[in-house]
């Protein structure tokens, strides 16, 4: 096939690709192109939060908060690009909570550079606890191995350090999942017994996909996602 018939082809693959992605978008309840785009529904927020440099287009769709996605195409370059999420805020302290749980489900792809990770925030963003359900390609945790664990209905590698702004312990799940069940509060408790923070305050708990490359457009999509608080 001569270069131009390829080019064309490529051409109208990548249209149809996109094409598709835009119908996705627009039937479900609510699409933002904005990279700051933002839905609230059922007491949960979503957010596209392209938030990175160097960043390609993302669309966000969403049927409800539990079941949304994005389509993204971001350069094979390095950083994080976005962290297309849906949020549920707490407000308590880690004393006041008998229970804070959550489910998940997710399709991703088999390509790029991305992690599909809870991000849960405590004492105003003061401390950042991430926790990775699956990771592909050249993607790591910021600071240092500290320890293999297991609590929360997981076995995790501990990493702890800093980004400039907070601290953040980051939980990398020592085997890829795209669908599971976490004791969330007895992962922030065991930071806490080992006096890393005291009795903080537990703001939101994000869920999404920390996006690093996705080039040429890649579909990530959470089939279920809940927080249950008490």
């Amino acid at each position: 096939m001569r270069r131009a018939a390829r080019s064309f082809v490529v051409s109208l693959v990548a249209a149809a690709a996109v094409a598709m992605t835009a119908g996705t978008a627009e039937a479900a309840t609510w699409y933002s192109t904005d990279k700051w785009g933002t839905w609230s529904d059922g007491g949960y927020t979503l957010r596209n939060d392209v938030w990175g440099s160097g960043a390609g287009p993302q669309t966000i769709w969403a049927n409800s908060y539990s079941n949304w996605g994005v389509w993204a195409d971001h350069p094979n370059t390095g950083g994080v690009k976005s962290y297309p999420h849906s949020a549920k805020n707490v407000g308590r302290t880690l004393s006041s909570l008998r229970s804070v749980t959550s489910n998940f489900a997710v399709a991703r792809p088999g390509a790029g550079a991305y992690e599909t990770a809870y991000d849960i925030w405590a004492n105003n963003n003061a401390y950042e606890i991430m926790l990775w359900m699956n990771k592909q390609g050249p993607v790591g945790p910021i600071g240092s191995y500290q320890t293999t664990v297991s609590v929360g209905g997981h076995s995790w590698d501990v990493y702890r350090g800093s980004n400039g702004a907070n601290e953040v312990f980051s939980f990398l799940r020592t085997s890829n999942t795209d669908s599971g069940w976490v004791d969330v509060l007895a992962v922030l408790n065991w930071i806490k017994a080992r006096g890393w923070y005291g009795d903080v305050t537990l703001g939101e708990v994000q869920f999404g996909f920390e996006i690093t490359s996705s080039a040429g457009g890649m579909d990530f999509r959470a089939d279920s996602y809940s927080v249950s608080a008490s």
